[in-house]
């Protein structure tokens, strides 16, 4: 059948007496019919089955007549049916209509029960640049769906100078309730806390978490006494321990010991626990320290919490911080091995003392290899401690697992000609280009590139390597490529420094 004698069969059919039969022709017509049909598909906007206005506003989106489109597509978008709003909805969006009609319309549908519709509008009032209504737009920040709140947030961000929209956000944020005052209070830069701190400090006491920690966030900036007491205030009578767990981080951050009975108190909780020992660990006063010496030893806290005193312990760094943490390399708890990871790590970072650095070395070493949960974690302890680069090396030589080596090259530099123990690690490097572990191959590659830039070219003797290098940029790996491609090219362009 041509498309002549189709467009002629899905006319008669537009009259048919079954509804089906009618939005069938209407979806029919839009998909082959021309714009001179789209009066056609206005007409049975008026149609009294909500299946046919719903195909009536899918075919005129098709038909491409804006004028037709125009005539009755905010009225559809007002309709009774759902189904038909949402189509009426991308159809108007489809066109390009603009105009008071179809923005009074899109207003209306910013409050629709049916999220799509709701989602519908707010596409459309985005690409239309405007808000719509600015009160029902700003009360979408607490709508319950992501898609739905998310582009709210766009909306109100495009449309940031307009002043009612501007007003209705700090309205709702002084005013509003429940995840709409959050999500306001979030959006709202630093310069407005100073007009909103008194309905901020009794937004320390809302019914909303949401609220209580949004308030708070914004609160730990305001360098007052009196706000910060509040603050501490709040910290003593919370309950929601997500809402307690931000204050004790707030608060720690501040130096404010007064923390340090709520943070033993909420210990005990799997959710708020984590970051009260964080926040015992900010304080470093003997208090603190004996508490997370309680915590840590204490089987029957929640795992979490224990890791975060494990962790806590290494960045107060005390005398017998190290000793606390080495034993807790061989728990059988996989959390608790990743704070005390941690916590050797931070150790690390801040300068081991002389006696620590070989026992710690060590034992983050073997660690390395016996522990494939935290490979990397164990890696990142390690860097920086060049007692462990012995044995280090002899990982990234010999080690039976491909990750492990990897880890091991990554931490070797490889960057100083002058030094034989770098040179040789560069033909660690050389070496691995052929490894059949991806992750080797990535670290050798990154490994001769800070060679290179170092040097400005590849050592003496390693003419093959570029000819290994240049395959290695058809390498399975989209990231080995890369980083092959880079190398290839610095190499190309010739020294970028003179040794001499």
């Amino acid at each position: 059948m041509g498309a002549d004698h189709q467009i002629a069969f899905f006319l008669r059919e537009s009259a048919a007496p079954e509804p089906e039969r009618r939005a069938a022709a209407l979806k029919g017509l839009g998909r082959t019919g021309r714009s001179e049909y789209a009066p056609v598909a206005a007409e049975a906007a008026g149609d009294p089955a909500p299946s046919v206005r719903a195909a009536a506003a899918l075919a005129l989106a098709r038909l491409g007549d804006p004028e037709a489109g125009r005539a009755v597509l905010p009225l559809l978008m007002s309709d009774g049916d759902p189904g038909v709003r949402c189509r009426a909805s991308v159809a108007v969006t489809r066109l390009g209509l603009e105009g008071p009609a179809v923005l009074r319309a899109f207003a209306r549908q910013l409050a629709d029960p049916d999220r799509t519709v709701r989602i519908n509008a707010l596409e459309g009032l985005i690409a239309l640049g405007a808000p719509g209504d600015a009160a029902a737009l700003v009360r979408l920040l607490g709508d319950p769906d992501p898609a739905v709140w998310g582009r709210a947030r766009t909306l109100i961000y495009r449309c940031a100078g307009d002043a009612a929209v501007r007003e209705e956000v700090i309205r709702t944020a002084r005013n509003g309730t429940g995840t709409a005052r959050a999500r306001a209070l979030d959006w709202l830069p630093e310069s407005h806390t100073e007009q909103l701190l008194d309905s901020l400090l009794t937004g320390l006491r809302d019914p909303s978490p949401a609220v209580r920690i949004a308030v708070a966030r914004r609160l730990f900036h305001v360098e007052q006494r009196q706000v910060q007491d509040k603050l501490a205030e709040a910290l003593r009578g919370e309950r929601d321990p997500e809402v307690a767990a931000r204050l004790l981080r707030g608060l720690a951050e501040r130096g404010d010991e007064h923390i340090t009975e709520p943070a033993v108190r909420w210990l005990p909780d799997p959710v708020a626990g984590p970051s009260a020992a964080q926040a015992l660990g900010a304080l470093d006063t003997d208090t603190a320290a004996a508490q997370l010496r309680t915590a840590l030893a204490d089987e029957t806290l929640p795992a979490g919490t224990r890791a975060a005193s494990a962790t806590a312990i290494g960045v107060q760094g005390r005398l017998d911080a190290v000793w606390l943490l080495l034993p807790l390399l061989d728990d059988p708890d996989d959390d608790l091995r990743a704070g005390a990871l941690d916590g050797l790590e931070a150790r690390v970072e801040n300068g081991l003392r002389l006696w620590e650095r070989h026992p710690v070395a060590w034992a983050l070493a073997a660690h390395l290899e016996t522990d494939a949960r935290h490979t990397w974690r164990t890696r990142n302890a390690l860097s920086g401690l060049a007692q462990a680069l012995p044995a280090v090396r002899h990982l990234a030589d010999g080690s039976g697992s491909g990750e492990v080596r990897a880890a091991a090259l990554s931490l070797l530099d490889g960057d100083d000609p002058a030094d034989e123990r770098a040179r040789r690690d560069v033909r660690r490097f050389l070496r691995s280009l052929d490894d059949p572990y991806e992750g080797v191959r990535y670290q050798a590659v990154l490994g001769l590139t800070r060679w290179v830039e170092a040097t400005g070219t590849l050592p003496p003797g390693s003419e093959a390597a570029r000819v290994r290098l240049t395959a290695l940029t058809e390498d399975a790996s989209l990231r080995v490529r890369r980083a092959a491609a880079e190398l290839v090219a610095a190499l190309d362009a010739g020294p970028v420094f003179d040794p001499s």
